[in-house]
This record gives C-alpha cells, structure tokens and sequence, in this order.
C-alpha cells in the first residue's frame, strides 16, 4: 500500500492550526474543547462528567433510542442500517474510503466550506494532528486510523475566524457528544457530522510499543486493522500483508494502564449523535452505515452511483463470547482482562472463533454489551462515584442481560 501523503501546514486546501495546550483530567480525552477562549464548558458538554444522552439524541434526532424498535437499544437511534462498500475502494483507505468521500463530495458540490479532520503528523503517520480542509483532494490525507489524542474541537475557533460557516466534522463519539453540546452556540449555517465507531484509543507512544511487540521492524507497518472476523489485519511498506487472530495478539504483555481510562468508561462506541455513522463491525468484510437522520440520508444519497449497499445479516450467538469477556474482566487486577487460556490451544480456538463466533450484527452486539460491561466493571474499581453520572439508564439495561445491575447509589433520574 503506498503512504498518504505528508500532510503540512504547505498542503494547499489543508491548515492545522496550532492550539494552545489544556490541563489534563482524569477522564480527559482531550477533544479540543478545553483548548477554546471558554474551556469552562467542558463542565456541561464533556461526555465524562454528566451526560445526558436521551436528551442529546432528542436534540439531535427528534427523539431518544426506542429499545422496543430494532436494534436502538444498541446502536443509537437510527432509519435503517446498510452494509456498504465505496466502488471503487480509495487507495489507502482504512476499508474503502467512504468518510473519505463523504468530506470531498461535500467540498466539491459547495455543501460546506471547509471539513474538521484529523490527519497525520508529518514524522509519524500514527500520530492524529486535527486540520481544517477546504480542497477536496486533500481529504485523502486524512484517510487511515491514528492512534492517540486529537484535539478536533480546537479547530472550532480558527475555522470559525477563516469565515467557514458551513462545515462538516469528520469525529470519535467523545468529541462529536462534546461538538453536539455546544452546536447551538457556533453560529454556523449548515453542520454535518460523520461519526465513525470508537472503542479503544491510546498514545501514540503506547501504539509504537504495541506495533514493536507484532513485529521487529514495525517502522514497516503501514496499516492496521481490527477487523470483525476475529484477526488484526497488518500490512507493510512493501505490500506484505499479515492475519493474526485476536488470541494471538501480546495483550499481556502491554502495561495495565495501555487503555486510559476513558477509553475503558465509554458507553457511546457507535457514535450515536452522529447523522451518519460509518463503521465496520456488522460490515462483514465491508463497511457498515448507520443512518441516523435526514442529514444522514442526505449524506449517503450524496455518493449515488459510487455506494454499493445491501442489507447486513447476523449470525452466530454473543453470549457466550459476552460473558467469557466479564468473567475475564472480573478477574482481571486492573486495566486489561486477564488471559488464562494455554497457548498450545490459543491457534485452535482463533481458528474456530470466525466460523462459530457471533457475525454482522450480532458481533455489533456482542461489541457494545462488552463495553457495556467494561465501563460498568472499571468505574466500579477506579472512579465509583462516577458511575451514577457517566452511565446511562440504556447501558445498564444492556449489562442486565448478564446480570449486572445497578446499586441505589449507582443511578439517577434523568
């Protein structure tokens, strides 16, 4: 696979304006917002401190997740669901480009003006350095996962003083609920908001020690996937590419705190204040649209001829995988779960695992009840007085399901 471009403050179409360093927190995935000339709404807007989700979804959609209609009790309120490919895939692209493309058809037919984005730091293609991009063709240097804090929101400000009142946001969950709560105050004409699914997240440096611990030469990783059949998917500077089952990974061997947090405690992994979201765990092998609303709609009409869709299916059943996943957690000391299986039948079970394990959406499924879980179990250990804020009553009905339930003290009317 041939490298994105550098991209550089020279990049003509593709500014990333510097911004002034925050505090960190805690519970801090550093969005940008504590970053602006008022980081003092950060108290009402940040994803960690007191969330109101029914009443964001509301704003946002006209209406909170219904748990009787589909799979909302899940994923968010949604109109319909779609597995989906771009024909032709992008070059470089994390799957086949459609957020990518998405953001270029909204500059090249004028529907905004500029795109928030996160791209590359020109000396690591790993590090996200957000930008602000108003030339269609530089959106391909913003395709391809990151690893680390990108403090998106940030851009708000300096967007806002180039006169761009039309712009589309390209987030992870935490900045786009921190983006939903201050959106009545931008002032702007038009919003778009494409969400991809976000689950776990690190520094860039921990990220360099994990691709060190799959490879010995991991300056030659180029890509990395987590791909929902069960294996990363790795490929390299000279087209190589690796399948390596999930049982295989070195999870043990990472420090306990490789995960922050924040990461661990997030109940919104499918981005559901986005109009779209635009993911891949019901994708099987594809990608996997969530359209949310009429904004959404228009978003995916955009692309016409060049989406290919069709229905996603399911397969398989989750709970066994769902509570093989809190037993492990459980039991774990602290930050990641414990993995007790011997080696000699780690390759029989990851062989097994894509052929009787959960697929489409019921591995989506399986995927929020896990974090689900994982938010509930490490709140309990390292931030109980925060469970009764950060959790939502729609989580805890997921967690039910395996007989995790709140205490008095653990909830609150909303």
């Amino acid at each position: 696979m041939p490298d994105a471009p550098d991209p550089s403050p020279r990049s003509p179409g593709i500014e990333a304006p510097a911004v002034a360093p925050s505090a960190p927190r805690k519970l801090c995935t550093d969005c940008g917002l504590s970053r602006t000339a008022a980081p003092g709404r950060c108290g009402t807007a940040c994803q960690f401190i007191r969330p109101d989700y029914a009443a964001s979804e509301t704003a946002v959609h006209g209406r909170a997740r219904d748990p009787e209609r589909g799979d909302e009790a899940f994923f968010g309120p949604y109109r319909r669901m779609v597995q989906a490919r771009l024909e032709p895939a992008r070059a470089g692209a994390q799957w086949t480009g459609i957020a990518t493309r998405l953001a270029e058809k909204l500059l090249e037919e004028g529907a905004v003006d500029a795109v928030l984005a996160v791209g590359s730091d020109p000396d690591d293609r790993w590090r996200p350095r957000p930008v602000i991009v108003t030339d269609p063709a530089a959106m391909a240097e913003c395709r391809g996962m990151k690893m680390g804090y990108a403090p998106l929101l940030a851009l708000l400000e300096p967007a806002a003083a180039a006169g761009h009142r039309r712009l589309a946001v390209v987030g992870i969950p935490c900045q786009v609920y921190a983006l939903r709560a201050i959106e009545a105050e931008l002032g702007l004409e038009r919003l778009y908001v494409i969400g991809t699914p976000c689950s776990d997240n690190t520094t860039t440096e921990n990220f360099h020690h994990f691709l060190g611990l799959l490879d010995p030469a991991p300056e030659r990783i180029t890509y990395l996937e987590f791909r929902a059949d069960f294996h990363v998917e790795v490929r390299y500077d000279d087209g190589r590419k690796r399948e390596i089952p999930f049982l295989q990974l070195p999870i043990s061997k990472l420090p306990a705190d490789f995960f922050p947090l924040t990461c661990r405690t997030c109940v919104d992994y499918t981005n559901a204040l986005a109009d779209l979201t635009v993911g891949y765990m019901a994708g099987r092998g594809e990608q996997w649209l969530v359209v949310r609303n009429e904004r959404g709609e228009e978003l995916v009409e955009r692309l016409g001829d060049e989406l290919r869709v069709k229905e996603p299916t399911s397969a398989g059943k989750r709970a066994g995988a769902v509570k093989g996943f809190l037993v492990n957690l459980e039991r774990a000391a602290g930050g990641l779960p414990t993995r007790s299986m011997p080696n000699w039948l780690r390759p029989l079970v990851g062989w097994l695992m894509p052929k009787v394990g959960p697929k489409g959406l019921e591995f989506a499924r399986a995927r929020v009840e896990m974090k689900a879980l994982e938010a509930v179990v490490h709140l309990r250990r390292e931030a109980p007085r925060k469970l009764r804020h950060m959790v939502p009553p729609h989580v805890w009905r997921l967690t039910a399901a395996y007989g995790v339930t709140p205490t008095s003290s653990e909830t609150r009317e909303r």
